[in-house]
């Protein structure tokens, strides 16, 4: 015996269709019961359990799947990336991010202690704000400060730390979440509403599409703090691949890693990706590894090519997209080897994160490009990675 449900799935990647799963009362787990034909037929779409919160909410994993056989894995839960699969040189499929096959991995002990945010949308406000302070018109807030003095990535329970609601898109390999942050939570003001849409091309790339309002000013600032490794398992870090970042300009920060204020340029530094750079090459010139925000070129709002990356052993090569003025280039310098999956522990570099966003401490700095969300205003926000292959640049 078994519960039946139905499982929306996006079939051939023109119309909507139901399948009807079986949830099996032993086991707990979820099964898909088709006829041939539509096993056939089901390739871009597909739903299945990823576990249990520590509450007993069940959360989902989503599989998008294109015509070149390239697979993006998504969870409720947090809208984690929790896996993309793309092709080397040879066309060998291989996994390029850090992630967990289930929900526990991003539940238990070792990686709430080590909190690398693996994947998750990070937010309300992604990276620093100062002491945990804004004002805004006059009113000063008090956030959570989970990180020394200061508040990181959305506070105690940021917005990769609860369960999105999920809804497939007609028409596309796609899959959008949403969520709805109470006013108070964690500290901000007003009842805030975010949707973020990942898709997945026939060109291989992967897109994010954030749409967010609010019903009382507030400070916003989404991102995705996935973390690349292009070689497929065959590197024991990421320092060797070889990064380009249109950006003549970082945002100069503190030992809290609060910005200064100070835009210093990259040129004639560790700091300069303007042309294609092994991250390895010069980061014992930075203390305590990467992790700053660049100042991208791109100011204007469209979406532009902002950044490249090359992995000379597997012929992988990245392109960033967005809309965003900076992005958060982060070497992986806390990964310390607690945490393993697929067969590869995470040892410090093995990862790194490029962040697209708005400034750090934004709310603080009244000269970077502003955060404040106000009632009837709509935030909306795109970030492109496109994959491909290539002997080498």
């Amino acid at each position: 015996m078994c519960k039946r449900f139905l499982i929306p799935t996006l079939v051939g990647g023109l119309g909507i269709s139901g399948l009807v799963g079986c949830a099996s009362r032993e086991t707990g787990k979820e099964t898909t019961a088709v006829s041939t034909s539509e096993q056939q037929s089901v390739v871009n779409f597909r739903s299945e359990s990823f576990g249990q919160t520590r509450d007993g909410q069940e959360v989902m994993l989503y599989t998008l799947t294109n015509e070149n056989g390239m697979r993006v894995q998504v969870t409720n839960y947090g809208a984690i990336i929790t896996s993309i699969y793309a092709p080397d040189k040879d066309g060998a499929l291989g996994e390029v991010v850090l992630g967990f096959d289930n929900i526990d991995g991003y539940q238990n002990d070792t990686y709430m202690k080590s909190m690398p945010y693996f994947g998750g949308v990070v937010g309300r406000y992604g990276n620093r704000i100062a002491k945990g302070k804004f004002s805004i018109d006059g009113q000063q807030y008090q956030l959570a400060t989970n990180n020394g003095e200061n508040h990181l990535h959305g506070g105690n329970k940021g917005f990769d730390k609860v369960v999105w609601t999920a809804q497939e898109v007609p028409g596309q390999r796609a899959v959008k979440l949403s969520y709805t942050s109470p006013d108070g939570e964690e500290g901000y003001p007003g009842t805030l509403t975010a949707t973020v849409v990942y898709t997945l091309t026939d060109n291989n790339e992967v897109k994010m599409e954030y749409n967010v309002t609010t019903d009382k000013a507030t400070h916003q600032n989404l991102t995705n703090h996935s973390y690349f490794n292009l070689s497929g398992g065959q590197a024991e870090d990421a320092l060797g691949h070889v990064v380009m970042i249109d950006a003549d300009r970082y945002t100069v920060v503190d030992a809290g890693l609060i910005p200064t204020g100070e835009n210093r340029k990259v040129a004639g530094s560790a700091m300069d990706f303007t042309s294609p750079q092994p991250i390895g090459a010069r980061i014992a010139q930075v203390e305590g590894g990467y992790d700053h925000n660049w100042v991208l070129n791109n100011t204007n709002g469209t979406l532009t090519k902002v950044i490249t990356v090359h992995e000379p052993m597997s012929g992988r090569f990245m392109e960033v997209f967005t809309t965003e003025p900076g992005v958060q280039f982060y070497s992986g310098n806390f990964l310390d080897g607690s945490l393993s999956s697929r067969g590869k522990t995470f040892k410090k570099h093995y990862g790194f994160c490029l962040e697209t966003q708005h400034f750090p401490d934004t709310p603080n700095q009244p000269s970077f490009p502003s955060t404040l969300l106000k009632p009837g205003e709509t935030y909306t926000s795109t970030t492109v990675y496109k994959f491909s292959a290539r002997e080498a640049l």
